[in-house]
């Protein structure tokens, strides 16, 4: 018994430290400062990370554009009534899931790429990113993208939203040299807490009172508010001259030279 006792120690240690980033560095938090005056909000000293690893939390051009993303970790029954919605407005979203979200909701995950949205990355586990190291991530990477391969026709993944938020320059560069591009957001409000949803009229204000050109909303699937508020806000920010984009939009337009997207 002692001796199982000591290998099982071992193999512990052993396995953690193939797991866990000694050098890691400190972590950081996503955050921005949230104004209600339809202004980019400002990030500080995040800008300088972000533009060196070519990381996204706004497209900073000045077009009344929205990018539509949610982030998808456990299913609630509200992302067929969104689907419906985003369809019958023509409204292309991205979905960041996890290895739990595709196993347990393939059908989902198929239907997502069969109408014309991005699956986006969010970890296979959902583990802090900034407490492991490179060939970690790569591994929770790369699992959850062969999952989605499996089971729809989307066989790579481009865009990463790291799980809670978490970050450092580590996982900026490393992300940025697996061809992988960070998706941060400029407008979230807390929705994800599903036992104190607050009705379609609060989030329709959140949304509303913080929108601004170029943002990049956060919305959780599990919030039945969000999935009863989504088609109104969608239909009024249309009359108020907003347009709709996909991520793959806004990285080609950041590409091209200034002027040229959309001619």
């Amino acid at each position: 018994m002692r001796n199982f006792i000591k290998a099982s120690i071992i193999i512990f240690l052993t396995f953690s430290f193939c797991l866990f980033n000694p050098d890691s560095i400190d972590a950081f938090g996503w955050g921005y400062k949230k104004n209600t005056d339809h202004q980019v909000p400002e990030i500080g000293e995040y800008k300088n990370l972000l533009e060196k690893y070519g990381a996204y939390y706004v497209d900073d051009s000045g077009a009344k554009t929205i990018y539509i993303t949610f982030d998808n970790g456990y299913e609630k029954g509200y992302t067929t009534e969104i689907l419906d919605v985003l369809k019958k407005e023509s409204v292309p979203a991205t979905f960041f899931v996890t290895g739990h979200y595709v196993k347990s909701e393939p059908e989902l995950i198929k239907r997502m790429v069969d109408d014309g949205h991005i699956i986006g990355n969010h970890s296979y586990h959902h583990p802090d990113f900034t407490i492991l190291t490179k060939d970690a991530i790569q591994k929770e990477l790369e699992t959850l993208e062969a999952a989605v391969a499996e089971v729809s026709d989307q066989k790579d993944i481009k865009f990463l939203r790291p799980p809670r938020g978490v970050f450092n320059e580590n996982t900026l560069q490393w992300a940025n040299e697996l061809g992988l591009v960070h998706i941060f957001w400029s407008l979230a409000f807390i929705d994800w807490n599903v036992s104190e949803q607050k009705g379609s009229e609060y989030a329709y204000d959140q949304i509303m009172d913080q929108m601004h050109p170029g943002a990049i909303v956060l919305l959780h699937a599990v919030s039945s508010d969000n999935a009863e508020a989504l088609e109104r806000i969608i239909q009024e920010l249309k009359k108020q001259g907003y347009s709709f984009k996909s991520l793959h939009d806004l990285i080609i337009k950041d590409k091209l030279p200034k002027g040229f997207y959309g001619l």
